[in-house]
């Protein structure tokens, strides 16, 4: 079992960064991967970024609207996934969900939500005009 917590979130204005942090505990050395996905009101969870690693390889996944602005990034130590946010737009505004993988896949599939088998509570992410 693995345990998630989220942090970092907060009201920003437009063009401002934050930095949000997903804490994992429990069986993380079963991990080949963690993501964040985010969901606006009346919208539904969508796909931010992910980080896998697979055989000590790193690689990174971002959505197109992120691309550019965000960065994902992990701290194999402290078993912490980081997602830096850069250039940050109203339309940035959600709930960001911390999630890990323990599937192995080697393109693609860390897109979508269903490769995913733990969440994390969610944090607020609120951006202002």
């Amino acid at each position: 079992q693995v345990q998630l917590v989220e942090s970092g979130g907060g009201l920003v204005q437009a063009g401002g960064s934050l930095r949000l942090s997903c804490a994992a505990s429990g069986r993380t050395s079963s991990n080949y991967a963690m993501g964040w996905f985010r969901q606006a009101p009346g919208k539904e969870r969508e796909f931010v970024s992910a980080i896998s690693w697979i055989w000590n390889t790193d690689r990174t996944y971002y959505a197109d609207a992120v691309k550019g602005r965000f960065t994902i990034s992990r701290d194999n130590a402290k078993n912490t996934v980081y997602l830096q946010m850069n250039s940050l737009k109203p339309e940035d505004t959600a709930v960001y969900y911390c999630a890990a993988s323990q599937r192995l896949y080697y393109s693609g599939s860390y897109y979508t939500e269903l490769s995913y088998d733990y969440w994390g509570q969610g944090t607020q992410v609120t951006v202002s005009s």
